[in-house]
C-alpha cells in the first residue's frame, strides 16, 4: 500500500473508504455569525441554561468579581466591549468550574460625565443654568440619560 492510499482526501474529494473519510462535516460558507449568536442566545433562554447553572452552583464556594463598570452615558465603544468580554470570560470560567458567582456587572450611573452630557444636551453654559432649571429636574434628566444608555449598552452587549 502506498502512502497516498492512506492519506486524507483533499478538499472537495469524496471517498467510500472509511479510513479516508473526512473527520468533520463540511461547514457552509459564509458563516452568519450574528444569526448564529442569536440562535444560541435563544437556545440558552429556552433551555434556561443560565438559571440551571446558577441553581447547580448555589451554595458552592463563592467567587466574586468586582467590576469596574462603564459609565452609562453614551453608546458602548469597542474598548468597552473588549473589557466586558474579558470580564464575562473570567466569570463563565469560574461558574463552569463549580463556583457560585454574584454576576453583578453593571454601569457607573452617576457622576460628572453624566452631568456634563446632560448640560450639553440642554445647551447649558454655566452651573447657573442648572439652578434656573431646578436641581430636581436636572437630576431627573441625568437619571433618564443613564436609563437610556444603560438599555442601549445592554442591547449592544447581546447583539
Amino acid at each position: 500500500m502506498s502512502k497516498d492510499d492512506t492519506a486524507a482526501p483533499r478538499a472537495g474529494k469524496t471517498t467510500t473508504d472509511p479510513r479516508r473519510a473526512p473527520a468533520f462535516e463540511p461547514v457552509s460558507t459564509p458563516l452568519e455569525t450574528v444569526e448564529l449568536e442569536h440562535r444560541i442566545l435563544d437556545f440558552w433562554q429556552q433551555s434556561r441554561a443560565f438559571d440551571k447553572l446558577r441553581e447547580k452552583n448555589a451554595g458552592k464556594p463563592p467567587w466574586s468579581f468586582l467590576d469596574g463598570p462603564i459609565t452609562a452615558n453614551n453608546p458602548m465603544g469597542v474598548h468597552h466591549a473588549w473589557g466586558r468580554t474579558y470580564k464575562d470570560l473570567f466569570q463563565r470560567y469560574r461558574a463552569m468550574s463549580g463556583r457560585e458567582l454574584r454576576f453583578q456587572n453593571g454601569f457607573d450611573c452617576q457622576g460628572l460625565w453624566v452631568e456634563v452630557e446632560v448640560e450639553k444636551e440642554l445647551g447649558f453654559t454655566s452651573k447657573r443654568d442648572i439652578e434656573e432649571l431646578g436641581l430636581e429636574t436636572f437630576i431627573q434628566k441625568c437619571k433618564e440619560r443613564v436609563l437610556r444608555f444603560s438599555a442601549l449598552q445592554t442591547d449592544q452587549s447581546i447583539q
